[in-house]
């Protein structure tokens, strides 16, 4: 019995849904584990986060196919910063940013847990996008070196997605603004007080 591709991400593309890319298809390559964000959820994230991206700097940690950062700079975010450890997946990244002519995307080819423990700059970021690699043990971790190394400011939005079986451990300073399950999957949004 052949497995049902997912909708909108055959062929090895993504679809930006909205903002001033809509409707543009980008090439993903095609990497064991990469499973890009399905339109569905990723239109119930950006309903979620409506009014948070115009302007926002953003942190997409697991990038895989970058299609939240480059849903995010599609509808005007100030920056987007993508982290991926496939360095394949991490090149077709900043081929699709060159494709669609921003220059206000930085995509570093490496691993999440190394990046984040490394805040010289002390940079921060709005919006925070973490999707791990399911049943790795990162998102948590993850979550630890975002607060410990000063990577989240006052009321900065943190997306997480993980598979639903699990109950990963949240910092106190994250508050709950929403939770969908889709699938095997369960979304969550957090506000950091």
């Amino acid at each position: 019995m052949r497995k049902k591709k997912p909708q909108h991400q055959s062929n090895g593309h993504i679809r930006i849904i909205s903002g001033k890319f809509k409707g543009r298809k980008l090439p993903v390559k095609d990497v064991e584990g990469l499973r890009p964000t399905t339109d569905r959820v990723k239109e119930t994230l950006f309903n979620w986060l409506m009014a948070d991206i115009r302007g926002a700097s953003v942190l997409d940690c697991f990038a895989g196919s970058g299609s939240l950062g480059l849903e995010c700079l599609s509808r005007f975010a100030q920056d987007a910063t993508f982290i991926e450890l496939n360095k394949g997946a991490a090149e077709q990244i900043k081929t699709n940013t060159v494709t669609l002519g921003l220059e206000n995307a930085a995509v570093f080819n490496t691993s999440a847990l190394e990046f984040l423990k490394n805040n010289q700059n002390k940079q921060s970021f709005d919006v925070i996008f973490l999707d791990p690699p399911f049943r790795k043990n990162l998102l948590s971790p993850c979550c630890d070196l975002l607060e410990q190394h000063q990577w989240l400011h006052e009321n900065s939005l943190i997306y997480v997605e993980f598979e639903k079986e699990t109950q990963p451990e949240f910092p106190d300073k994250w508050q709950l603004l929403k939770e969908k399950q889709a699938g095997q999957v369960t979304c969550m949004l957090f506000s950091r007080r």
